[in-house]
C-alpha cells in the first residue's frame, strides 16, 4: 500500500529567544555576556531582553515586521536580536562598515517601522529617515552621544524594567532574520532565515563544529554580530555558555589573546584573514590560550600555509566549515582531527565532508550530478537551506533548480565524499580555451616564503580571451620583483595557467566581512591605471 503523506496539524517551532528563557531558569547566576568592564548574568540578560521586547511592542512592532539595526558589537546589539525574536518580529542587522546609502537601500527593501541605530552613526539615522519617512529612531549606546530625536535603548529598558514578555509563538517557517548577503555581484539580497531552520542550524553547529559544548564553555566574538558571528553566538546561548565581546571594532590580536586567557575561553569564530593576523602576531606566544578547544573559521577558504602556522601556534583546534548565508553555514565541515599539520597531508585543500542532515551534489549546467573528480557547481539540500530571498522571485528562480540550492561555488568531490572548492563560478576565467581556477594558483604562490597574501583575477585579453593577473602582498622585510616571481612560478605552475602579470601592493582590498572579493581587486587595478576601461591590461604596464 502506498503511504500518502499526511501534513502535520501544526508546524509550530521553538522561538529562538526561548533559549535565553531556559538559561535564566537553569543558570540564573552564571555569566552570560561580557562587554568591556560590564557583565550580565543569564537572569539579568533575560530581564533586559524582555524589557526591550516590551518597548518594541509599545513602539508598534507587530509579529513578522522588520526591525532594522545598525551598530557595532555591543551588549545592546545582541539584546536587540533576542528581543526582536521574542516578539516574533524579524531582525534585520546591517554590517556597520556599510555606507549609509547601502543601509538606506536595506530599509527600502524591508520597510521597517523602527531603526535601531548606534549613536556613532547619526548620519545613517538621517539617511534612513529620508528613505523611510516617519520611521522611529531608537539609539543604541555607542562611543558618541545620540544626536536628534528618539529614545535610547538604555532608557527604554529602564522604563520597562521588571516587565515579563513571553516568547511569541512562531511556526517553522516564521521569518526571524533577514540576512543580507555581501553583494559581491550586484546589490545585496535578503536571505530569509526562519525560527525552525535556525533551530536546526544551531543543533547542527553544535553537533558538527563544537561537540560536547556545555555551560562551562565561553566564546570570543571577533566579527560583527550582524552576520556569521551572530549565528555562532546562538550556539553558545543554546548551551548557556559565556559570550565575550571585543571592546572595540578595531581588531587587536593582543586584546583577543588577553581576553581568551582572562576568561579561559574555549572557542571563537572568525574568518581566515583574521585568524592569520592572530597567529602571526607576537602576542600569540605571550598569552595562555590553552583553554581553546574549537577555533572555527569560515567565510572563505584558508590557504594551506596559513593553516600550518595556525596549527603550530594554537594546536589541533581548527574547525573549518563551508557554507553561505543561504545555507547558514551548513554545507561541509572539516573537524579538528582532520586538520593535518604534516607536510604530506592526506587530503590537501579539502573543505571537508557533508554536514549532518545535509546533502551535497556537484552538478553540471543541466543539473546532472557529476562523477568524483569532475568540477561543477556545488548544490545543496536539507533543513538548513533558507526560505528564499525576500521579495526577489528572479533571484529565487536562478538560485534553485529541481529543489537544489545552487551556491555559485565550483568544486569537486573525491571518492570518499570530501569536497574541494576551486573558486566561485564568477572567479573562474577561460584562457586559450582552458578553465583556470584562481585558487589553485593562489595556493601555489603562498608557498613562496616572501608572499603573505595573494589574489589572482582573470581579465579580458584580445589574444587568449582572458589572462591571469596576480597581486601579491609581501611579508614584512621581504623583497621580490615580478621577473623573479614569474621565474619561480615557471617550474611550479603549468604554462597555460601562469599569470601574465604580477603586481605587488602593500595590502589587498577587503570587504567589511574580511574577505578579498575579486571585483574589489579589479576595481583597484583600474584605479591604479593598470586596466583599461574595458578591463584589459594597459599596454604601458
Amino acid at each position: 500500500m502506498k503511504i500518502i503523506h499526511q501534513p502535520p496539524v501544526s508546524r509550530a517551532a521553538m522561538n529562538l529567544a526561548y533559549l535565553v528563557t531556559q538559561n535564566a531558569r537553569r543558570f540564573p547566576e552564571r555569566t552570560a555576556l561580557v562587554w568591556r568592564d560590564m557583565s550580565w548574568t543569564w537572569r539579568e540578560l533575560d530581564a533586559r531582553v524582555s524589557a526591550l521586547a516590551a518597548a518594541l511592542l509599545e513602539l508598534g512592532i507587530q509579529p513578522g515586521e522588520a526591525v532594522l539595526a545598525h551598530s557595532k558589537n555591543s551588549n545592546e546589539m545582541l539584546e536587540s536580536m533576542l528581543a526582536t525574536f521574542r516578539i516574533g518580529a524579524v531582525w534585520v542587522p546591517t554590517n556597520f562598515r556599510l555606507l549609509s546609502d547601502e543601509v538606506a537601500y536595506m530599509a527600502e527593501v524591508t520597510q521597517p517601522r523602527v531603526f535601531l541605530c548606534q549613536t556613532d552613526f547619526p548620519e545613517y539615522a538621517d539617511r534612513v529617515s529620508r528613505a523611510i519617512p516617519g520611521i522611529r529612531r531608537v539609539w543604541l549606546t555607542g562611543d558618541a552621544r545620540a544626536q536628534g530625536d528618539g529614545p535610547s535603548v538604555a532608557a527604554l529598558i529602564d522604563a520597562q524594567a521588571g516587565r515579563a514578555v513571553p516568547n511569541a509563538q512562531v511556526q517553522w517557517d516564521s521569518a526571524c532574520w533577514l540576512f543580507f548577503t555581501s553583494g559581491t555581484t550586484g546589490r545585496p539580497k535578503a536571505a530569509v532565515l526562519t525560527h525552525g531552520q535556525m533551530g536546526f542550524v544551531i543543533t547542527n553547529h553544535l553537533c558538527d563544529l563544537m561537540p560536547g559544548a556545555t555551560e562551562f564553555d565561553g566564546s570570543l566574538v571577533l566579527a560583527p554580530l550582524s552576520h556569521g558571528a551572530g549565528v555562532h553566538q546562538l550556539n553558545m546561548i543554546a548551551r548557556g555558555g559565556k559570550t565575550v565581546l571585543m571592546p572595540s571594532d578595531k581588531f587587536d590580536a593582543q586584546t583577543a589573546f588577553s581576553l581568551i586567557e582572562k576568561h579561559s575561553l574555549t572557542n571563537l569564530f572568525t574568518v581566515p584573514t583574521i585568524l592569520k593576523m592572530m597567529v602571526e602576531d607576537p602576542s600569540v606566544d605571550r598569552y595562555d590560550h590553552s583553554s581553546l578547544r574549537f577555533v572555527v573559521y569560515a567565510g572563505a577558504p584558508m590557504y594551506r600555509q596559513d593553516q600550518k602556522l595556525a596549527l603550530q601556534k594554537l594546536g589541533p583546534v581548527l574547525v573549518q566549515y563551508y557554507g553561505l548565508a543561504e545555507a547558514t553555514g551548513n554545507i561541509t565541515v572539516l573537524p579538528g582531527r582532520e586538520h593535518d599539520a604534516a607536510e604530506q597531508e592526506r587530503r590537501p585543500g579539502t573543505c571537508g565532508f557533508e554536514r549532518t542532515g545535509m546533502q551535497v551534489s556537484v552538478q553540471d549546467e543541466a543539473g546532472n550530478e557529476l562523477e568524483p573528480g569532475q568540477t561543477g557547481e556545488i548544490c545543496v539540500i536539507g533543513p538548513a537551506v533558507f526560505a528564499g530571498y525576500f521579495e526577489n522571485p528572479e533571484a529565487n528562480a536562478k538560485s534553485f533548480r529541481n529543489g537544489w540550492f545552487r551556491t555559485g561555488d565550483l568544486g569537486y568531490r573525491d571518492r570518499e565524499g570530501y569536497i574541494y572548492l576551486t573558486g566561485r563560478s564568477s572567479d573562474m576565467y577561460i584562457s586559450g580555451g582552458s578553465n583556470i581556477y584562481p585558487r589553485e594558483i593562489e595556493e601555489k604562490l603562498l608557498t613562496h616564503e616572501a608572499v603573505g597574501e595573494v589574489a589572482v583575477v582573470g581579465v579580458p585579453d584580445p589574444k587568449w580571451g582572458e589572462v591571469g593577473v596576480a597581486v601579491c602582498v609581501l611579508r614584512e622585510g621581504a623583497q621580490l620583483d615580478e621577473a623573479a616571481m614569474l621565474e619561480w612560478m615557471a617550474s611550479r605552475v603549468a604554462r597555460y595557467k601562469l599569470p601574465k602579470r604580477v603586481f605587488f601592493w602593500e595590502a589587498l582590498p577587503k570587504s567589511g566581512y574580511g574577505k578579498v572579493p575579486k571585483n574589489l581587486v579589479k576595481d583597484e587595478l583600474r584605479r591604479r591605471g593598470l586596466l583599461t576601461t574595458s578591463g584589459e591590461l594597459c599596454a604601458q604596464h
